[in-house]
């Protein structure tokens, strides 16, 4: 007799092929002989190059970056918390270019809009008729005295986001801290960040490793936030925060990470009144404030003004995804100064909108799609449970597939985390989803 739990993956895996957009019609390509830079290849960049490379004919497409591994970021709490090998995130940018694109392995060191050029670290000169940027985040740990990514992994020191090696380096952590449990210290910082959810996901994550090692009843849990709240969509938050109270897991607020000694295990906190806190830790986990890339922040592209100006952001119209005051200019994924959208699935609806108002805008026409700022965050609370959050700009909850509520965890959303959003993935980034 089939399971229920099997019953019901296979019911959502209908469900959510069923959400995913159907391949477009066919269609005349657009004839153009224009030059289109990419900078960037991660799943942004590299989707648009995918979904332009099927929408025009004769057009140029380069893309610039170095990195030759394409490293499948939303995989990296499944990894530092022991539920996937590393391997399972890593695989080679080659693979997914479309055919006949011309890759420059270099990284963008300026961008000069004005004269429709961006310069490498190289010191090449590239000139383009059109731009996507795609530069995604800087992680900022500059900002936290004394942190030293190279050390993650030792002395109790977590970070998720770096690398596939700081993800597997954390696990290591979270293992020699779960056999022993103490104190653990997570922390959020006040910035934009890319997979808000992912510092929460740790949380969950690391108290249920201490429960199944049976050390939780010696061990405490304290989440850090710079803000006054742990999540930015106040449904959301409201729900963690109670879930949290029931696993004895306390938040102290308005507290920003600002340095860390790292030999001696202890971590300093500021206050909004400038207040220095410190604790000692056997456990911290780092989540670094994040900004856009200087060659994104200290170029004409950026904001200038409004909330999006500190962090250097894109200034790009929030529903279009065209730049504000550089027509010909795109930009795609966490490096846009948006009120949010900095996950996988806010590529997954974006890139086709990208994609198509490019090349509308290429035949003379105007960028008509919209984009309403849909993220999805897989919530783990548990091995083998997670919640399935979608919501838009304005924070409202959008869910997707029927048969999940968006704030109940389920084995299903904790099934398609681990086993069907990769392939989804993949579909975006070849261009196909």
């Amino acid at each position: 007799m089939t399971s229920a739990p099997t019953r019901r993956a296979l019911l959502g895996a209908a469900a959510l092929a069923a959400t995913l957009p159907a391949a477009p019609p066919a269609r005349a390509r657009v004839k153009t002989q224009a030059h289109i830079v990419i900078a960037g290849s991660g799943l942004g960049g590299i989707a648009v190059a995918n979904r332009l490379a099927g929408l025009l004919e004769g057009a140029r497409i380069t893309i610039v970056d170095r990195k030759e591994e394409h490293n499948y970021q939303p995989g990296y709490t499944l990894v530092a918390s022991g539920v996937w090998p590393v391997e399972k995130v890593r695989d080679r940018n080659a693979d997914f270019q479309p055919a006949g694109v011309t890759w420059v392995k270099d990284m963008v060191a300026a961008f000069e809009p004005a004269a429709n050029t961006v310069v490498t670290a190289g010191g090449q000169r590239i000139r383009y008729d059109f731009l996507v940027v795609a530069t995604g985040v800087h992680l900022d740990y500059a900002q936290i005295q004394g942190m030293d990514v190279a050390a993650i992994g030792t002395n109790g020191l977590a970070s998720v986001y770096p690398s596939p090696q700081a993800a597997q380096a954390t696990w290591a952590a979270m293992q020699a801290f779960a056999a022993k449990g103490g104190e653990a210290v997570m922390t959020l910082p006040a910035t934009p960040l890319k997979c808000a959810g992912a510092p929460l996901k740790m949380t969950f994550m690391l108290r249920d490793r201490l429960r199944q090692a049976g050390t939780l009843g010696r061990s405490r849990v304290q989440f850090y936030s710079a803000l006054g709240n742990v999540f930015g969509v106040p449904k959301v938050n409201d729900n963690v925060l109670a879930r949290w109270k029931d696993l004895g897991v306390s938040v102290v607020p308005t507290h920003k990470l600002t340095a860390v000694d790292i030999g001696a295990r202890r971590a300093t906190f500021t206050t909004p009144e400038g207040e220095k806190v410190e604790t000692a830790y056997d456990f911290l986990h780092v989540v670094p404030p994040m900004r856009a890339p200087d060659a994104v922040k200290q170029s004409d592209l950026s904001w200038k003004e409004g909330p999006f100006a500190a962090g250097g952001w894109l200034e790009v119209d929030r529903a279009t995804l065209q730049h504000r005051r550089f027509p010909n200019v795109f930009g795609i994924g966490d490096i846009n100064g948006t009120p949010r959208g900095k996950t996988a699935a806010t590529v997954k609806k974006s890139a086709p909108i990208v994609a198509n108002n490019l090349a509308a805008v290429i035949a003379g026409g105007q960028a008509a799609q919209r984009f309403d700022g849909y993220t999805s965050c897989p919530l783990i609370t548990r091995e083998g449970s997670a919640m399935l959050i979608e919501f838009d700009y304005e924070g409202r909850l959008t869910p997707s597939l029927p048969m999940i509520e968006p704030l109940q965890d389920s084995y299903f959303a904790w099934l398609m985390k681990v086993r069907m959003l990769k392939p989804a993935y993949l579909s975006v980034l070849k261009g196909r989803v």
